[in-house]
């Protein structure tokens, strides 16, 4: 029996007038059965401007407003939404994004095709309206560094055929589909993480619960990118790793990586300083010197432990000691962090249980 499935957008403030129509349009010319569709628009940091920008331009998307502007409560809103509208299937998706006509019945063929599979990630392009050029990739699955760094697998490669649905180690949030069933067994979104290192926090639930995640990359999505820079996004980024380190890992391995950790941390804070976001490296530092931040933490390990069905071992086996991400390379990364965290890496790995 076919299944029901919520396409979730979030719109933040002025997201739905620069990029909707576009959108729009392409989830309009799916090759997929109109019934078995809905689109939900989380208008977050709504106003009535907003919710009457997508009501006019959109009508025959269900719009959720909400006011506070978290990226992962909103998500969660529209998986709620979904579930009691009876779907199965959840695909979060950007705003900022030009749909292939096959992206969604793709999608859905890699979930569907193994009930291993938790999660299946699209292969997303970099947007360009120039239709000879040959397109870039934006992200073929992501690689995820021992110190809780994200960053895109096959990032500004020429676009290349890809065999199968391989396995990579998390999903973007920018394009991938989550049956109900994962959602059941590992939860929803951790709305701590407000945003950025979300779909990691999705993603490595997913595999703790013994659940593949797959890229599928016949379903193609085309990404109007833009790396932002800004002390509000470099203070989630930061935090965020180590909320994902001080819950996922065991004690035995944080022990391990601490020195690591240590480490980078001063570099970081020397790096947010020639840069003017040393306020924003303070508050991560005043976030943990919270108690109730921590309780939130060993809340979050309590609930991870009831899921897990892997070990440190199996869950870091994919994990990296680079840092191989293009907007922020610089030859202190490039020729003295990245070969001593790499080396660090290799021999640490090995103890991890």
């Amino acid at each position: 029996m076919p299944k029901k499935i919520a396409i979730i957008l979030v719109n933040y403030k002025d997201y739905a007038n620069r990029f909707l129509n576009e959108c729009r349009d392409s989830l309009r010319v799916q090759n997929y059965d109109k019934n078995l569709y809905t689109i939900y628009i989380i208008d977050n940091a709504s106003s009535d401007e907003s919710r009457k920008y997508i009501k006019t331009n959109y009508p025959e998307a269900i719009i959720i407003p909400r006011k506070d502007g978290n990226y992962a409560a909103a998500n969660n809103a529209g998986i709620k939404q979904g579930i009691k509208d009876g779907c199965e299937y959840f695909v979060i998706a950007n705003m900022d994004t030009k749909f292939d006509a096959n992206w969604l019945r793709e999608l859905v063929n890699a979930i569907q095709s193994n009930s291993q599979i938790g999660i299946a990630q699209s292969k997303i392009l970099l947007y360009s309206k120039n239709k000879e050029k040959k397109h870039k990739i934006n992200s073929i699955g992501n690689k995820l560094h021992f110190l809780g760094f994200g960053y895109s697998e096959g990032e500004n490669q020429n676009d290349h055929e890809i065999a199968g649905l391989p396995e990579i180690t998390y999903a973007s949030g920018c394009s991938f589909i989550i049956s109900k069933k994962t959602i059941e067994k590992i939860g929803l979104y951790n709305e701590e993480y407000y945003m950025y290192h979300d779909d990691i926090e999705m993603s490595l639930k997913t595999r703790l619960a013994g659940y593949k995640i797959v890229l599928a990359p016949k379903s193609i999505v085309y990404h109007k990118y833009e790396f932002g820079r800004s002390n509000l996004a470099f203070y989630h980024m930061e935090r965020n790793r180590y909320i994902v380190i001080f819950s996922f890992l065991r004690l035995q391995t944080i022990l391990l990586i601490l020195p690591a950790m240590m480490a980078m941390d001063i570099g970081i804070l020397f790096f947010s300083i020639i840069n003017n976001w040393s306020n924003a490296k303070l508050k991560v530092y005043k976030y943990f010197l919270r108690y109730d931040n921590w309780e939130k933490i060993i809340n979050s390990r309590i609930e991870l432990k009831k899921i897990r069905t892997i070990s440190d071992k199996e869950l870091t086996k994919n994990f990296v000691g680079k840092i191989l991400f293009q907007e922020i390379n610089n030859p202190i990364l490039k020729y003295i962090a990245n070969p001593l965290f790499n080396f660090y890496w290799k021999i640490i790995k090995k103890f991890i249980v």
